[in-house]
């Protein structure tokens, strides 16, 4: 499947504009690190498909640019004795169209020096196969930013060190630890170090801030250099240890290796369509839905698992991952890995255990440790979700206790937990003095059904019932009036001078059109509260076809996401994030599939492709990625803990998921063309199937889902047991 991908899909993008935001990240599946091409050195946007600049290979952790990058350098062939070492100096021209960019291997040839560089990653590093071919000396460069302390050793070719710099972290002295090692002699009379000031000293071993280590060698300048690269975040004794677990390895073996590690996860689902581009776009999003998080844990000595605790600032044991925000990923790439990789999932779910057991609260963006972004503590879905799938049953009793100390406990620093907690609970809704009150109050109350259910299976039976309970607060905050949902005060009044195209304030990233519906646990008790399904049914066609305009009030400016959902002219659907993930299939809460099969299609054939402009917004780690991948196969997980998943359209002929107890689900399409928008039927199992949603277990069954597709819509009238799952449903 590796041959369909092209890394840099979604990379064309600005500060003011995504495209994706994403990076060409070539790496293993949850590899410890990342290596991009950079293009150039403007902070997080780094690279850009259209850039004719080749700077180097960035080591880099940058799981969004908006969380920016810590532990990264850059790693620059050269072939030219005057370099000063800058990456300004270094920098050269490459031929885009030329280069190979795949998860596994990525090629670059610099124009300016006739270099030709392949690098192929490991877990814990890389190899790197460089081909000189110059009259100029040889030479190798590690731009540093930040604090570094670096060590080269003439005698064992091989350079080593520390490197710290961080967008933020608790550890003040936090860094990543460095070994390389290299096939030629190192000429000690020409390599030595740049400060930032561009002196230059040529002592082995050298501490500062900002410097370029420029490494030369004896007699390659038409010749191969192999260099090898491990990293450690824990000590450089363990990257000498990771260092000499991969010595041996030729580079072609560490290229095959990483290949099969990622045809293990592709090949799980295997897609058939007679349009090739579409294949290229599913297996693109699937491979970016493996690329976090990243493993935070490393093997000691006696091939334990070991990791570096940022807020003891000592080594602790256990699993531990990172570079991970919970309030994108929940939605779609933990249901994925609840299908096909449901033993790592339970290893994350480890390792999140283990930031729990450290900080006190279970994390919800982690880069490296808790940044404390985005409203809720929507971890509390994944490990929901894999409660009623079976999945980590072990683990459960603690988590459980982790998930009620977040409901129950204001922390002390607002980065953990839940924001307005006692208020919450005192109210039953976080108050208008609190930023994005209305997202906090209904993530909340997703939260507190997605207790219950994590109770229930534990046959906790009187906290189940609570927090069920409460899972209805969202009531608390609804506006029939005008159908949304709005911030209240202390008082229990709505605040004046409401606009529903009003972004921001209450609103996290959209305003009420995209932040009413997050009600994922309870959609028929919130179309009660409208009235009738009419009302609702004509609410949700209202938000489709209404021009996508919006006021930037609660920003003072236009932000990205305003921008992207203004561009693609799908009213107020904006897609382009995740708030929005699961609006189209709320149609068939009311009955009206139809509704949602032309709206799903429309943006699976016009707002994704394979290419440089791919998605329609921030692919935040795989959840964007992740929305294809489900809804082209046909189907999407709304409710997260439910253990239902609602039908939608697919876009494939076939599908075939290996499933992990050795069966396969398979799906097949009749009538697969672009002029049929609607399904005319579907059979499971070949019987006749009238609901609107598949349950986990039919799945994990192997049970076979044919759709015949049709030109014009049906209609029918729907039973509740029809439905998808809601708290309220009758």
């Amino acid at each position: 499947m590796l041959h369909y991908i092209d890394t840099r899909q979604g990379s064309n993008n600005k500060h003011s504009y995504s495209n994706g935001n994403t990076l060409p990240y070539t790496s293993v599946p949850f590899g410890m690190n990342h290596f991009v091409v950079q293009t150039n050195d403007d902070g997080s946007w780094f690279f850009n498909p259209n850039d004719r600049v080749f700077q180097g290979f960035r080591l880099t952790h940058q799981p969004s640019p908006w969380m920016g990058d810590f532990a990264h350098f850059l790693m620059t062939p050269i072939a030219d004795d005057k370099i000063r070492g800058t990456v300004f100096t270094c920098q050269s021209s490459y031929r885009p169209e030329e280069a190979v960019f795949k998860p596994n291997y990525v090629r670059v040839k610099q124009q300016r020096y006739n270099i030709t560089t392949e690098l192929t990653p490991s877990t814990y590093g890389a190899s790197l196969r460089i081909k000189y071919n110059s009259s100029q000396q040889a030479g190798f460069v590690v731009n540093a930013k930040g604090k570094s302390s670096l060590t080269w050793d003439a005698a064992s070719r091989k350079l080593s060190g520390f490197i710290s710099n961080f967008s933020g972290c608790q550890d003040e002295n936090f860094g990543i630890y460095v070994v390389m090692t290299f096939s030629k002699d190192i000429d000690l009379s020409t390599s030595g170090i740049y400060d930032a000031e561009g002196n230059f000293s040529a002592t082995t071993a050298v501490e500062g801030s900002n410097q370029h280590a420029v490494i030369r060698f004896v007699d390659c300048e038409k010749g191969t250099l192999d260099v090898k690269l491990s990293t450690s975040f824990i000590s450089l004794e363990q990257a000498e240890l990771n260092h000499e677990r991969e010595i041996t390895a030729t580079f072609d073996q560490m290229k095959e290796d990483s290949a099969k590690a990622w045809n293990h996860y592709l090949g799980k689902i295997k897609v058939t369509h007679r349009n090739e581009e579409y294949l290229r776009t599913f297996y693109t999003c699937l491979y970016r839905m493996f690329l976090f998080p990243q493993k935070f844990y490393e093997l000691n000595a006696n091939n334990e698992p070991v990791h570096y605790d940022t807020t003891a600032k000592e080594v602790k044991n256990g699993i531990l991952y990172t570079n991970n925000g919970f309030w994108d990923t929940y939605k779609t790439v933990y249901p994925l890995y609840s299908i096909i990789a449901p033993n790592e999932y339970k290893e994350m779910l480890e390792g999140f255990l283990n930031s729990f057991r450290e900080t006190g609260f279970l994390p919800k963006w982690l880069s490296p440790d808790e940044r404390g972004l985005m409203p809720g503590t929507l971890i509390d879905a994944v490990i929901a979700d894999a409660a009623v799938k079976g999945i980590a049953d072990s683990l459960l009793p603690e988590l459980l206790e982790a998930m009620l100390t977040a409901a129950t406990t204001q922390s002390k620093t607002n980065i953990y937990g839940r924001q307005g907690t006692l208020d919450y609970l005192k109210y039953g809704y976080v108050p208008s003095n609190y930023h994005e009150s209305v997202n906090h109050t209904l993530d909340y109350a997703y939260s507190d059904y997605c207790i219950s259910r994590v109770a229930e299976v534990l046959g906790k039976t009187e906290i189940a019932e609570q927090y069920r309970q409460s899972a209805l607060n969202y009531r608390n905050i609804f506006d029939k009036e005008t159908g949304f949902m709005r911030a209240k005060d202390k008082d229990g009044q709505f605040r004046p001078g409401f606009s529903d195209t009003s972004w921001g304030l209450d609103y996290a990233e959209g305003s009420a059109w995209q932040n009413s519906f997050a009600v994922y646990q309870d959609f028929d008790g919130l179309i009660q509260a409208y009235g009738s399904k009419d009302r609702f049914f004509n609410h949700l066609t209202e938000l489709c076809n209404k021009a996508p305009d919006f006021d930037v009030k609660g920003y003072g400016f236009e932000i990205h996401e305003m921008s992207e959902m203004a561009a693609v002219d799908f009213g107020q659907v904006a897609i382009s994030n995740q708030p929005s993930f699961h609006i189209p299939y709320m149609f068939n809460y009311v009955g009206q599939p139809a509704s949602a099969q032309v709206v799903i299609k429309q943006i699976m054939t016009n707002l994704f492709n394979s290419g440089f402009d791919g998605f329609p917004g921030d692919e935040d780690n795989g959840s964007m990625s992740g929305w294809y991948v489900f809804s082209s196969m046909g189907f999407y997980p709304v409710c997260p803990g439910s253990g239902e998943y609602v039908l939608g359209i697919p876009l494939f002929d076939s599908v075939t998921i290996e499933l992990p107890n050795g069966k396969q689900m398979n799906i097949h399409t009749d009538n697969n063309n672009p002029q049929s928008n609607f399904v005319a039927n579907v059979a499971l199992d070949g019987e006749d199937y009238t609901k609107l949603y598949l349950k986990h277990e039919d799945i994990m069954d192997g049970k076979t889902l044919d759709f015949r597709l049709g030109l014009a819509p049906s209609f029918r009238q729907y039973e509740s047991e029809e439905i998808p799952f809601s708290i309220s449903k009758k």
